[in-house]
């Protein structure tokens, strides 16, 4: 769904020294896992290939078993390519049907969501952008997260650190966070960048808040877990009661809930995934060669499409065990889709790697219905060539099948689009802007047919596209040897994310208009550092200064000569008192001596 940095993108780097190997899954590769980095899932997905090489097909070719999905202006559909696979033979589809063949519409899913969807936040109080992220890192987490912090320092000096440290607290904390959002809205190559000083491209505000090796140091020490438990989870490695997860649990725990109690969702549901950039190794890293992930941690988010509120997420942990014994994509959707807190009716949309026949017959039985592009090659799925798409055929050709519940549709746009769907007809008449060549070879813009499902699938995945822009936009990621504090950073930007669109949230629901997510984010920094985003303008030299009345060039003269009645002692003290002093700026008489200083209380 999203990448959240890239190697080439410039991140600011804090790196220690070393890995001291700490808890996360191991680093090799099962095949299982191999499949999972092509994009592939085994339980779901066939290969006829026995010497491990698989050739891609094209779109078109009567037997090629792949997913392929277009991207046209405008269009969320991107351009994928498969693999060879055998087919399934539980599909029992005779022919595959035009749109001229009529198609019935399932009945909707009846929307019963178990809270009014929406935020769940008392409207009548004020909500400043710190106490919204204080609802996803309350003051509470943020005190465990302290004492963890302070024993992960006492360990490393026990261990021989060279460096000074006092204990974290809570204040501080939220010093840290801020500077951490604040680099992320001001971005330069190196951390130590913005501690520069004397040059024309010095940055005034961190040193202001701490020391760079203040800064450095909490960053190497930041820890979410007891590192007092995390030996005894370490020993456990290698069998069922490791917990890879076991250093991001406390905060993990308490963003994931933070996250279902604040805010219900609307009737239409995402999944899809995130990668974590890191360039050093660890068991959960994941590289994804299906699409264009580069190394790093894969995350499964289930999110609102009408705004990109990540409602839960799960980690990838690199095992090759799944409960349901029927792989990784099924396990992430049913995992993430919680009916008890939900409710029913929802419409859930998702990419190929996660849709299978089975899995939305089983999301069907829940009352959920799902949308989603898919692979030929996945089981269950039509194997019929009869009235199949041709490579010939023209744009805005479109074949369906209906084994119900699912719909399976297939559409020639600039390639072959395959999506199936448990929501909607195959085709209801919609028509899509395309070019398209005329009898004659000219090329011309026209109107073709587009399959329902299409059309939705367009319009509400959507929501991957707002959250992955607010994600990238300004990400706090960084460089750091330690896996888990690479997550940390990432818990710190949903939690922000999620903060902005309760913000959003509030505001369309008192009819004012919201920040900006800049804006919103620099006030969130400066509130965590504790000032204010205007900076008090500078006083320039005032021009109320005192001066003598007199002029005489004798100074022995000048206390007597010229003097003038006190305009402050005439009007408020009703008093005649003669001075020999006035103010440049105001040319008023005003007495200027030790216990009648009327120049200080006429200004005020």
């Amino acid at each position: 769904m999203a990448t959240m940095a890239s190697d080439d993108e410039a991140a600011p780097e804090l790196l220690e020294s070393e890995d001291e190997g700490e808890s996360g899954a191991e680093s090799f590769l099962t095949e299982d896992e191999l499949a999972y980095d092509e994009g592939l899932d085994p339980a779901e997905d066939y290969d006829d290939q026995q010497d491990g090489h698989t050739e891609p097909c094209t779109s078109g070719e009567e037997d090629a078993n792949h997913s392929a999905y277009c991207e046209e202006d405008g269009s969320s559909l991107s351009v994928t390519r498969g693999h060879k696979r055998k087919r399934s033979p539980h599909s029992t589809a005779k022919s595959w049907k035009t749109e001229n063949d009529p198609d019935i519409c399932p009945p909707p899913n009846r929307f019963v969501p178990a809270r009014p969807p929406g935020h769940q936040l008392n409207s009548n109080n004020k909500h400043m952008p710190l106490d919204l992220f204080k609802l996803f890192l309350s003051n509470e987490a943020i005190s465990t997260l302290c004492e963890n912090t302070n024993k992960q320092a006492a360990k490393n000096i026990g261990k021989g650190k060279k460096y000074s440290w006092t204990d974290l607290d809570v204040p501080e904390f939220l010093n840290y966070v801020g500077l951490t959002f604040f680099f992320s809205l001001v971005k330069l190559d190196n951390i130590c960048d913005y501690w520069k000083k004397n040059t024309i491209f010095s940055v005034l505000f961190p040193a202001d808040v701490m020391s760079q090796d203040r800064y450095r140091v909490i960053s190497w020490n930041i820890h979410m877990s007891d590192p007092e438990e995390d030996v005894e989870n370490d020993r456990q490695k290698g069998t069922p009661q490791y917990d890879h997860l076991f250093r991001l649990n406390p905060l993990m725990d308490t963003i994931k809930h933070a996250c279902n109690t604040f805010y219900h969702p609307r009737q239409k549901l995402l999944i899809g995934e995130r990668t974590i950039v890191r360039k050093n190794h660890a068991g959960m890293i994941q590289k994804g060669t299906a699409k264009p992930n580069k190394l790093g941690f894969k995350l499964f988010v289930l999110s609102d499409s009408s705004n990109g509120y990540i409602l839960d997420f799960a980690v990838y942990t690199g095992k090759s065990r799944f409960e349901s014994g029927t792989g990784l994509a099924y396990d992430s959707v049913m995992t993430l889709i919680k009916s008890a807190h939900l409710g029913s009716g929802y419409n859930l949309f998702l990419d190929s790697f996660y849709t299978s026949p089975k899995l939305f017959r089983d999301l069907l039985s829940l009352n959920v219905g799902a949308c989603g592009t898919y692979r030929d090659n996945r089981r269950g799925c039509p194997t019929t060539h009869s009235n199949a798409l041709t490579k010939k055929d023209p744009k805005g050709t479109l074949r369906w099948i209906r084994e119900p519940p699912v719909v399976y549709v297939k559409w020639k746009d600039f390639c072959e689009v395959s999506i199936c769907s448990t929501v909607h007809q195959a085709f209801s008449g919609h028509t899509v802007e395309r070019r398209v060549k005329s009898e004659d070879g000219k090329s011309t813009v026209g109107f073709i047919p587009c399959p329902t499902p299409v059309m939705e699938y367009n319009k509400y995945m959507g929501g991957a596209d707002m959250l992955e822009q607010l994600t990238q936009s300004y990400s706090v990621h960084h460089k750091t040897s330690r896996w888990y504090r690479l997550l940390f950073l990432h818990f710190l930007e949903i939690a922000a994310t999620n903060s902005f669109l309760l913000h959003k949230e509030l505001c369309r629901e008192k009819h004012e208009e919201p920040m900006t997510h800049r804006a919103f984010l620099e006030e969130l920094t400066a509130q965590l550092c504790g000032v204010t985003v205007a900076v008090p303008p500078t006083k320039g030299p005032s021009g109320h200064l005192p001066v003598p009345i007199s002029n005489q060039p004798d100074a022995s003269k000048r206390a007597s000569y010229g003097r003038r009645t006190c305009v402050q002692c005439r009007l408020i003290k009703k008093e005649y008192q003669s001075t020999p002093w006035k103010c440049r700026e105001c040319d008023v008489a005003l007495c200027l001596i030790a216990d009648r200083n009327c120049f200080e209380a006429w200004h005020e």
